[in-house]
Formats: C-alpha cells, structure tokens, sequence
C-alpha cells in the first residue's frame, strides 16, 4: 500500500518579495503587487522539492487541492495523487489552506508538506496543530518560523529521508510570524503562534529567526566606517536591509529603509526602497555592488527578506562584488552552520557557495563557508 502525503500550495506566497511589498498578506497587497509586476514563486518551489522525491513514485500518493493550490504542481510529476476539495480559481484564502489541512489529516495523510511563508505556517497549525508531521517548503518573504527546509530543494530530500525512514525523527519547531503592516511601518513585531512536529535533519531544516546577538554599537559602526573608507567613486552601492547595514547608511547621514533595499552613489542616495525592477534599471551598464549582512540565528545572506536583490541582480553584479558585513558575535551564533542562500535559481545559489570575506570591524575580517 502506498505512503499518503499531503501537499499545500499557497500560489500568492512570496509574491511581494522581489517588487518590495514585504509580504502579500491582504487582498489590497496582493493587488498591488500584481499591478507592479509581481508573479508567482511558489509553484516553481514546489517543483523544485517534489524532484528530490524521484524514485518513490511507486511508494507514494499524494493527497492534495485543486489547480494551483497542488494540483497543477504534482499533475507533471509522475506522482500518483487524489485532489480533495474545491477552490475558487484565482481566489485562494487562509480558510482554504486551513480546510484542506484538516481534510488531507482525516484522510490519513502520514506527513504533510506545505508550500508558503510564516503566514501559511500559522494557518496549518490552526488546522493541525502537533497532530501530524509536517514540514515548510520555503516561499515567502519574512520566514521567521524553524519549520521550513533551508531551501526547496532540502525540504524535499528531508521528505525522501523521512519518508524512507531514514531521518533522525521529528522535534517541536517554532511557528513565528510578524505584523505586516507594523513591518512595512518599519517596525518588526513578531510572536510565536505555537509548535509544529516536523522532520528533522539538522543541515536541512532552518532555525527560527533571532534578534540582535550582542551589537554593541561600537563594532557597528566600526564596521559601517570600513565599508564607508572602501566605497569608491561613481559605483552603485546596493544597501541591503537590516540593523548592521541601517548603521553604514547613519553614518553617511542618509535616510535608510531598515527592511528594504536603498541604493548609494558617490555617498549619495540615488534611490530608497527600490524593488528588483528598480535595482536592474538602476544598475544597467553600472559598476555595483552589494552590501549585505546575515539573518540572525539563520544565517541567510539571499532569500529571506531581500528578495528584491534578486538572482538578476545578483547575477548581473557578479559574486567578487558582494560585500558582506557581520559582528563577530552574530557570526559565532550560528554556532559553526553555514550562511545560508536561496535566492530561487540554483545557478546562482551555486555561485554564491564557497568561502567568503566577512567584514567584522575596521580592516578586520573573518573567512566563512556559504552553503545552499
């Protein structure tokens, strides 16, 4: 008999990633952000897991939703699946992922996987609670929450290891998620909603997101003075989001968007919260570079929260122009885990990966190993 697994697919998660809307939890949000260019991430993400899983078509049948919500995704797999449910087309809501949580439960489903960000994270505990296994196929933009594999890629070979039985087991992780609106106000206020049981394999699966790990302001704004006596004149400097690069634009007396994307030349602002339309524009036929600090407890340099700094841009700056500024302490933090990318294309996850210069005060720097 066939292994049950059921699949979840938020098609609006991460859309407001790349045109710099924060998130698109709200239906004005999300209209805004198809208005400006925005299209689907999650359907590709999922493809991406569910071709780790090749060679257990004969071993599984997925229970999953209608059209985009899962049924599209697994329909080119070669996967044997059941559809449960209705959606309206084009018109998913919270309450359908939650509803086809509970009914892929009732139907046995051994593990369930889910497609999305922090938001869609909170709506399967709603529905499921600690009652079946589950595991995040990351999609969003904030992704907060421990519940998610590191990449799409690892969340599926995570789900062949469980599924053969061959991961460790499973552990309570985090669901977390943050205010919205509070966010794009330039103001993180996260909460934890509660725990989920999920696979678990510690270089597959991502931490919860922490806070600051002993800044002083002194290391700071010693290394926002490094980067600042570098900057050379007549290249764009892309400044990404955070407390550790907010510090390089105080020092230079400029306004900064502490959770999006300002662009710097000759220590001027060129431009403020730009989205990934905005950054290709700006830099076409431009020197450029990136400065950009790890997630705290995670590890990510590309992918969460930065969306904006696209594979596009990345590629079109080139990896030797990436600048990448750390305290010690958030470094030791991650208690000798890699950084982290996904940036959504692994071509450009593969560039990134590798040893990097990490710049940790003035003309101080530390060598540390990113992975995807």
């Amino acid at each position: 008999m066939k292994r049950k697994v059921g699949l979840i697919v938020n098609p609006i998660a991460g859309m407001g990633g790349k045109v710099g809307l924060k998130g698109t939890d709200g239906a004005e949000i999300l209209k805004k952000a198809i208005l400006i260019g925005a299209t689907p991430e999650s359907p590709r993400r999922a493809i991406r897991a569910l071709e780790r899983l090749a060679g257990l078509e004969d071993a599984l049948l997925f229970l999953t939703c209608p059209g985009a919500m899962g049924e599209s995704e697994l329909a080119p797999s070669g996967f044997d699946h059941t559809v449960i449910g209705s959606i309206t087309p084009g018109d998913t809501t919270a309450e359908d992922t939650e509803r086809a949580a509970r009914e892929i439960r009732a139907a046995g489903a051994e593990l369930l996987l889910f497609v999305g960000g922090d938001g869609t994270a909170r709506n399967i505990y709603n529905a499921v609670g600690d009652r079946v296994p589950v595991l995040g196929i990351p999609a969003g933009v904030k992704m907060h929450s421990a519940v998610f594999g590191t990449t799409p890629r690892n969340a599926g070979e995570l789900a062949k290891l469980f599924l053969q039985g061959k991961a460790v087991g499973t552990r309570e992780a985090e669901v977390m998620d943050i205010d919205e609106d509070a966010f794009r106000d330039q103001r993180v206020s996260a909460r934890l909603y509660g725990y989920l049981q999920i696979p678990f394999e510690r270089r597959l699966v991502q931490s919860v997101k922490a806070g600051a790990v002993g800044q002083e302001d002194t290391v700071v704004r010693a290394i926002a003075l490094d980067v600042i006596s570098n900057m050379e004149p007549d290249w764009t400097y892309i400044v990404g989001p955070g407390t550790t690069t907010r510090e390089v634009m105080r020092v230079l007396d400029l306004p900064n968007t502490l959770l999006g994307v300002d662009v710097v030349l000759n220590k001027s602002i060129v431009a403020s919260d730009v989205n990934e339309g905005e950054l290709l524009e700006i830099i076409e036929g431009r020197q450029a570079r990136i400065v950009v600090t790890i997630i705290g407890g995670q590890g990510y340099l590309f992918g969460r929260g930065n969306q904006q700094i696209s594979d596009r841009v990345i590629e079109r700056v080139g990896r030797d122009n990436i600048i990448v500024i750390a305290t010690r302490a958030k470094l030791f933090a991650l208690n000798g885990e890699p950084m982290l990318v996904d940036t959504g294309n692994e071509t450009v996850n593969e560039m990134l990966s590798g040893y990097v210069n990490v710049t940790t005060g003035v003309k101080e720097k530390l060598v540390y190993k990113v992975s995807n």
